[in-house]
């Protein structure tokens, strides 16, 4: 039987200073193969969670398992194994997209054949490729947007973090890279997703859940939820399950 693609189980998590837990005795799975959506208001501890599933913030209680491994033990091998689209650019601004994807690609040990494949292939799909030697400072909100999902994917994770990956996009560029996250999805890329675009969760995401104060308060298949709660769609099953009042 495979592993899941992340198993949490009895996770507590507070920063350095704090009293009280940012996530208390959370649980959950993440099936290999699902396009998963994680929400909740802001400072409900969702991006917490991210960072602790991509090994940016170490946990000391608890269990975070990735495809099997757990991610205290195997911190350098699991980085291999996923990819993380972070919400702020994570390039060099001064090299070109080329360039960028030659370190990166690099950076996770792919051979030079290989990064030379995967670069010729990410750029004609992701419309890099005119522009491909331009110095990335020089790119729109999009293009960059776009390089940085490049790298992220360049050495074909199991697993896809998301993090915000479309924010401050037009409709076209959120259309297509949309459309290649499914693709990706397709062929068994595991998808894990954050944002504040609830429309466009809602067309990427099948299963979801929702945290609120540091737990999940529900998590199941969006399309039974939506049923079971009355709604035509995330946003009024949000607030159904959130509350409307101001979250800072």
């Amino acid at each position: 039987m495979n592993n899941p693609a992340i198993r949490i189980e009895n996770l507590d998590f507070k920063y350095p200073g704090q009293s009280h837990l940012c996530l208390a005795d959370l649980n959950l799975k993440i099936e290999t193969g699902e396009r998963f959506g994680l929400f909740g208001p802001n400072g409900a501890g969702k991006t917490t969670l991210m960072h602790l599933m991509t090994g940016l913030l170490t946990h000391e209680k608890g269990k975070i398992q990735l495809l099997g491994h757990e991610m205290k033990d195997h911190r350098k091998s699991i980085n291999k194994l996923f990819g993380f689209v972070p919400q702020d650019f994570s390039f060099y601004q001064e090299l070109s997209a080329t360039e960028n994807l030659e370190f990166f690609g690099a950076w996770c040990g792919l051979k030079k054949n290989d990064i030379k494949r995967r670069i010729k292939e990410l750029l004609e799909v992701l419309g890099l490729h005119d522009v491909s030697r331009k110095p990335v400072r020089q790119f729109s909100g999009g293009m960059k947007r776009r390089v940085n999902l490049a790298i992220a994917v360049i050495h074909e994770p199991q697993v896809l973090f998301l993090d915000e990956p479309t924010v401050g996009v037009d409709v076209q560029t959120r259309h297509a890279m949309i459309n290649y996250l499914k693709t990706l999805n397709q062929k068994g890329t595991t998808l894990i997703y954050t944002s504040h675009q609830l429309n466009e969760a809602e067309e990427l995401c099948e299963k979801i859940a929702l945290i609120d104060e540091g737990k999940i308060i529900v998590h199941d298949d969006l399309k039974k939820l939506l049923h079971e709660h009355e709604q035509d769609g995330l946003e009024g099953l949000f607030l159904d399950l959130t509350g409307k009042k101001y979250r800072d």
